[in-house]
Parts: C-alpha cells; structure tokens; sequence
C-alpha cells in the first residue's frame, strides 16, 4: 500500500490474485454465517413449539415460535442503517470481526435458552452482529476489487446466498436429527472463531474517518421506523390481512417515520442513510430493478418447498433436496455473468436472467398433485437458478461500479436495506395472496391436514375428499406462482434502462496523492 505520483492513479490488477481471495475469503465465510443461519432456524420451527412448551399435548403457537425468525430480522433492519457510519468512523477491519463475536456470542447464548422468551431475546443479539456482515462485506470486497475485477468478486460473495437456502434447512434438519436443537447454534461457535481469527489476519488494517458526526435524528427516525415498518409487513400472513390493527399501527408509525426521515436525510452533511447517492442514475436504476426483482422472486420461491411438503407430502429435508438444481443453476450461470458484467454493460445481462425466471414461474403455474420431479420441477427449478445467477450479482455489481471509494459503505448499506424490505414486502404479499387463494378452496385447508394425519382422513371424507382437497390446494399454489410471474415479468421495465453502452467507471475518481489506496 502506498501513495500514487500525483499524475497517475492506482492500479488495481486484472485478474484476482491471492492476496484478493484471500480477504473474499474472510467476507464469504462470514456472509455463510449470517444467511445459513436464518435458514437452519426456519426449520426448527416445529421443534420450537414442543420442547419450550409447557407440556406435550398443548404445543406453544407458530405465531409464538416464529418470532425467533422474525426478531433476528428486525435486529437486521435496524444495524445495518448504521454500518456505513460505523465503517467510517471506525474502520471496517475492527467493525467485521466486531460484528463476527456478536453474532459468535449471541449463537452461544442462542444454545443456552431456556425459554421461548430467552431465544428470542437472544436472537436480537444475534441479528445486531449479522446485520452488519453482508454490507460490511460488500464494502470489503468492492474496496479490495477495484472497478475492473467488481463484478467477478460480487460473484464470489454471491456463493453464500446460494448455499444457504440450499443446505440450511439439510444441515438443520440433520442436526436436530442426530443431535438436538441446540446444535444449530452452537455450529456457528466454532465458525464465528475462525472466522474472527481469519479476520484478524487476513484483513489488512484501515483508515478510518473519526471527522463525520453521527446523525443521531436519522437514527432515531429510520432504525425504528423500519423496524416498526417490517414488523406490520411481517404480520400480515399471520393475520390474513392487510387490514388489520397489529398490521395497520406499526405499518403506519414506521411509514411516517421512514417518510419524515427521507425529507429529513438531505439537511445533514453525513445522514445516517445517504440517499444522495441516488442522484446517480445507474445506482437508481439497479435499486429499482433489484427490489421489484428480490420482491417478486422471493416471495415466489417461498411457496416451492411449501407446496412440495403440503400437496406432494414430502417431509422437509426431502423437499430441502429438490430445491438443490435451483443452487446448481446459480452456481453455473453466476460466475459468468460476474466476468461478462466486468467487461460489458447489465443491461446486455441482466434481461436474460429475468426471462429465465420469468419463464420458470409460468412454468410453476401448471403444479398438480402429481407433477413429475424428474420431467418437470427440477428443469423448471434449474432453470430459475440459471436465472437467479445471471440477475442478482450483476445488479448489485451496476449499482456500486460507478462510486467513488468513499461512498462505498454507505451505497452497501443502501442496497442491503432495499434488499432486506423488497424480502420482506414479497413474501408478505405473496404469502397473503396465497393464503387467499386457500381459503377459498373450502377442502384445501382440511386435504392438508389429512395428508399428514391419516387419522383425519374419514373426518373430511375419506380418500377421494382428501385427493379433491389436495388438487385444490394444487391450484391455489399454480395462481399464487402466476402472481410472481407477472410480478418477474413488471421487473423487465426498469431492467430495460440499465445501462446498454460502456459507462466508466468512477471509483477511483475521489484518489488524490494524499490519499493511498487502502486494500480491505
């Protein structure tokens, strides 16, 4: 590391060389950390409900459990508006291995509840460490690519996105298996070590910007504000609804907070959330696209291992092995558009990728209660991860490729909060829609039951009801998945203005001779 002569800029190498792998190395591990996790609790759910019941026969309410998920989420959304500031102020070496040991800490702690109350509470600690690990590691490993090289490198950090969704609910389901819920905590002890060990020698030290005052107002209008904003979002399935009082108050308190925030945001020098980076056009277009895109996609692959379970009868690890083509499509396809996204423009990428979704949930649309795995759903899955590795990556690449390298922190930050509410807003809609589209189907509800409890099967009568009932359900998941496709398709509007001509690139542009380029 050192100054630049005063009439050259510095020079970043072409290809990724070791020293590159090795800090993609330190933020990948981490990025697994955070997202496996969120995946390997989901399917201890049913688990929850039994063993912190008070007895057996009276297991506690889904509703109950499920904010061990949905706590982890809100701690999320309320750290990561303050990771660019932290960044700045404290160096982004310090903060990751800071934010490792707490989500290290709070895994343990996690293992030790004894009470629903207990796992809750732990989990928030949890989530304050997570919430920093993606866009911290984004910054991470944009500032050590350079512009040239962001692309591959946003490719290598989209690994973790894939392997969680694939191998969480198999290692949960196994661990709770062999072992106990507990171990699906305590996993991430030894791997937060490591990883804080890692951190600490492969991340070469920073310099961090003590001069930027901390927006205190921003903070305390936008991390509630979301936080409010996400859970009314967060509610809606359990309540059917939108309009609702556990929906409608928090949703509306957290908007007006979030609305006065935004207004609020462009008075101070340094805001907590710097939505002036929006003057960018490019960055603009890539939030737009990537929150309709991460709206819509996910809130329609929720459904694929719900309908897998629920009308096929497949039990969960069953049902998480089916979803693995998806990951495998992704793992293809991702690494070649993080190279072509170095070399030509998203808008001559990112297209393609949403036609393959697109096509691949109008594809979904014809699920029956005897759809062929091997003939239909793995092409069509496989499909949709050939999709998936050619859209998100590449959006995320478009969006950070033209700031300068002081305004990385803060343009992570804003994508990982896109990304975080588009999640959320998707699977709230869509799960309502479906929920909808299931309560109208007066068998659905009972078939499933049935399914699993053959003990109610003559109660809603016998075979032939349950069948009947079970093609209903069928067709409830086929116009739900139409839903997400028109939504995939809209997508292709604001992809349509991604840059299609080489744009350069401006990361550099902030360099002076009294500024070294710092590899972090």
């Amino acid at each position: 590391m050192s100054a630049h002569t005063p009439t050259a800029q510095p020079e970043y190498p072409d290809t990724i060389d070791g020293a590159v792998l090795k800090i993609a190395g330190v933020v990948v591990l981490g990025a697994i950390m955070s997202i496996l996790d969120i995946t390997v609790v989901n399917i201890a759910l049913p688990t929850f409900q039994t063993v912190f019941a008070e007895s057996p026969e009276e297991p506690l309410p889904y509703s109950t459990v499920a904010w061990t998920v949905t706590a982890y989420t809100l701690a999320l959304a309320t750290v990561i508006p303050l990771t660019g500031w932290a960044a700045d102020r404290f160096g982004t070496k310090r903060l990751y291995i800071l934010a490792v040991a707490l989500f290290t800490a709070g895994s343990a702690l996690c293992a030790t509840a004894g009470s629903i109350e207990l796992l809750i509470g732990f989990r928030v600690l949890q989530g304050l460490g997570g919430g920093m690990l993606m866009p911290l590691g984004m910054t991470i490993m944009t500032r050590a690519a350079g512009p040239a090289r962001m692309g591959r490198l946003m490719a290598i950090l989209g690994v973790p996105m894939l392997l969680g969704p694939i191998f969480g609910p198999i290692l949960g389901g196994w661990l709770i298996e062999v072992a106990s819920w507990h171990w699906i905590f305590l996993i991430n002890v030894p791997i937060g070590v490591v990883a804080a060990l890692y951190a600490l020698w492969a991340l070469p030290s920073d310099a961090p910007e003590p001069s930027e005052s901390f927006d205190v107002v921003g903070m305390l209008l936008m991390s509630p504000g979301l936080a409010l904003f996400l859970y009314g979002i967060s509610s809606i399935p359990g309540e059917g609804t939108f309009i609702s009082r556990k929906v409608l108050i928090p949703l509306g308190i957290g908007l007006v907070m979030l609305v006065t925030f935004v207004f609020y945001s462009f008075r101070p020098q340094h805001p907590l959330l710097d939505l002036r980076l929006f003057r960018n056009r490019r960055l603009t277009v890539a939030t737009i696209t990537m929150f309709l895109f991460a709206a819509a996609f996910f809130g329609g692959l929720l459904l694929v291992p719900t309908y897998l379970q629920q009308v096929r009868g497949l039990d969960t690890l069953h049902a998480a092995f089916l979803m693995v083509p998806q990951g495998l499509g992704a793992m293809v396809t991702m690494p070649i558009a993080g190279a072509l996204s170095d070399r030509i423009p998203v808008g001559r990428i990112v297209p393609f990728g949403l036609l393959a979704i697109t096509g691949g949930m109008f594809a979904l649309t014809q699920v029956s209660v005897d759809t062929p795995y091997w003939g239909f759903m793995i092409p069509v899955l496989f499909v949709m991860g050939l999709g998936m590795g050619g859209t998100m990556m590449p959006l995320m690449t478009s969006a950070l490729k033209t700031l300068q390298s002081h305004q990385v922190a803060r343009g992570s930050t804003l994508l990982n909060i896109t990304q975080q509410i588009a999640s959320s807003v998707g699977v709230a809609v869509i799960s309502v829609v479906f929920t909808n589209y299931l309560s109208a189907a007066p068998l659905a509800g009972p078939a499933i039951a049935a399914s699993h409890d053959p003990s109610l099967v003559d109660d809603i009568g016998g075979p032939a009801a349950v069948q009947e009932g079970l093609a209903q359900a069928a067709d409830a998941f086929g116009a739900t998945f139409l839903v997400a496709a028109i939504l995939v398709a809209l997508t292709l509007i604001p992809a349509s203005f991604l840059p299609r001509k080489h744009e350069e690139s401006h990361f550099l542009d902030d360099q002076t001779e009294a500024a070294p380029v710092i590899l972090h």
